[in-house]
């Protein structure tokens, strides 16, 4: 039940909800309480333009060579509009988040496995960038990493607690940081070199490494948990076209600028085995210039920067908690942000790679089978089964392709196979079942 419409009586004591605003865990957002086209654009542009994906476009460059990353680049960030603008739109006419929407399709009880699953790998999400932080930081001014860590943490909490005006924000005063840093570091790097040569640069060491199917891979699943999570912030979107106007702002805008800044600098600077997690990214190049006022924006821009994709990837997992626990979006961001600070000292960062070779096999088939549901079959807004069998059995199909890809395909890209067979798959066992269901039905 909502609060606004609970109890009689003496007024509730103040809380959070009511000095920063309902988040409507529980509930679709009232039109209303909807915000603007400017708000939605900072919620989502201040997600992927972020120092992660510039790292991430240094290692498609490093793998795959300047002219070939750039094509992965490009059409990995086409696939995720369509992906996630297609989701975005179904949750801005319900205005319900992912975890109401996946009720609807694998049941009012089988929903918390999937909305539980993709909540923990935000958590985890939150717990990579947070370590990259404080790693960034130790390494580069000498500073405890472990410290430096829970100070990240903290601060990166205290923007989530916020709500989706902590996003705005945070995006607000991120993504004009980054745009000027990001063309600072790539004129400055592009300087060094001719167009030329970063246009040709081959790869580490002169060898690409990487497929184009890979490559892909490496583009899609960057995002693609928080994307199959949009609806947590597309609910907010006043219209369908500021919607996808939002969605548009982060793929392919902020998402290919940032790779571009890493990609650019990567290619024109050419260092040998080169280590974008360490000392070869935009944070360390900025900082080997050593020019005083730079360095102090560096600095803080690690900290604003980070902090914009930790707090998303909080607030989604926040999100998906309280509405499995029955609990509220605020109070399990506090918690479930010190489990993620835990998580972060131990360096769980490191494992970056193959945490998103495991999201491009798990996550595209669920957002998948929500798009098969929402606009091929159509079904009612409601279900009364606690489990829906068929959407876990074509979302265990496409798993398992990708799986199969992964192993023994690397050349195709995973996360495709993955969220394209399982689509398939759910609509071939929806339409065979239901000709089974009609053929014993009495004439």
């Amino acid at each position: 039940m909502s609060k606004h419409s609970a109890g009689s009586g003496a007024a509730a004591p103040a809380d959070a909800d009511h000095v920063l605003g309902e988040e409507y865990e529980h509930e679709p957002v009232p039109m209303a309480a909807r915000r603007s086209l400017f708000s939605m654009v900072m919620v989502w542009a201040g997600f992927p333009m972020i120092i992660t994906g510039a790292m991430t476009g240094s290692l498609l460059v490093l793998g795959m060579g300047f002219s070939r990353a750039l094509v992965a680049m490009i059409v990995g960030n086409l696939i995720m509009l369509a992906y996630v603008g297609a989701l975005g739109l179904s949750a801005t006419r319900s205005g319900m988040n992912f975890a109401l929407i996946a009720s609807r399709v694998f049941g009012t009880k089988g929903y918390a496995l999937a909305s539980g699953l993709l909540s923990t790998l935000l958590l985890g999400w939150f717990a990579v960038q947070t370590g990259i932080t404080g790693a960034l930081v130790a390494s580069t001014y000498g500073l405890n990493y472990v410290a430096m860590t829970i100070v990240a943490g903290l601060l990166y909490i205290g923007i989530t607690f916020v709500g989706v005006r902590g996003l705005h924000l945070i995006g607000l005063v991120s993504v004009p940081l980054f745009f000027v840093l990001g063309l600072v570091v790539v004129v400055h790097s592009a300087g060094t070199t001719s167009f030329e040569a970063i246009w040709t640069y081959a790869g580490n060491n002169g060898v690409a490494t990487m497929s184009m199917g890979v490559g892909l891979t490496v583009v899609i699943a960057l995002f693609i948990d928080a994307g199959t999570v949009t609806a947590d912030f597309n609910r907010w979107s006043k219209t369908g076209t500021h919607s996808l106007i939002a969605t548009f702002s982060a793929f392919p805008v902020s998402n290919l600028v940032a790779m571009l800044v890493g990609g650019i600098m990567t290619a024109a600077l050419a260092v040998p085995n080169a280590n974008p997690f360490g000392a070869d990214n935009m944070f360390g190049y900025m900082n080997k210039l050593q020019i005083g006022w730079l360095g102090v924006l560096a600095f803080l821009f690690l900290y604003i920067n980070l902090g914009s994709v930790c707090s998303h990837c909080l607030y989604n997992a926040a999100t998906g908690w309280s509405r499995i626990l029955r609990s509220k979006m605020r109070l399990m961001a506090v918690i479930l942000g010190l489990v993620g600070i835990a998580i972060a000292a131990g360096n769980v960062w490191a494992f970056f790679i193959q945490w998103l070779s495991l999201l491009g096999i798990i996550v595209p088939p669920i957002g998948m089978i929500l798009l098969v549901e929402a606009y091929v079959l159509k079904h009612g807004s409601t279900t009364q089964k606690e489990w829906r069998t068929l959407p876990f059995v074509s979302w265990a199909i496409g798993a398992a392709v990708g799986f199969i890809v992964e192993f023994q395909a690397p050349q195709l890209s995973t996360a495709i196979s993955a969220g394209v067979v399982a689509a398939i798959a759910h609509l071939v066992l929806t339409y065979a079942t239901a000709g089974r269901a009609a053929d014993r039905a009495p004439a």
